[in-house]
């Protein structure tokens, strides 16, 4: 039994902020794509001020897998900055869904 509670990864939740031209470009699209690729549960939306914000949960593994391929994948020329932190995981989320709100 103790060899099963060690293989149970703890869930953890990113809240990302991008800037750059990151809306506009497809960069929601990829974003969803990527994340649902992954497993990784949450949101993306556009903010006012030109950034687009990323709420994610997933194991740790799998969060920064997600980062990298959004960081590193066909957006990269248009980002210029990612403000990132870290959280224990709420588990409020089934999906990964753009949110136009």
């Amino acid at each position: 039994m103790a060899g099963q509670s060690q293989q149970v990864a703890m869930q953890q939740r990113v809240h990302v902020f991008y800037s750059g031209r990151v809306q506009g470009v497809g960069f929601r699209m990829t974003a969803e794509e990527t994340a649902k690729s992954l497993g990784v549960m949450g949101w993306v939306k556009n903010l006012r001020d030109g950034r687009v914000e990323i709420v994610a949960e997933a194991e740790e593994a799998a969060l920064k897998r997600f980062l990298e391929a959004v960081q590193n994948g066909p957006m990269k020329n248009f980002i210029q900055r990612a403000d990132i932190s870290w959280s224990g995981a709420t588990e409020a989320f089934d999906d990964f869904e753009i949110r136009y709100y």
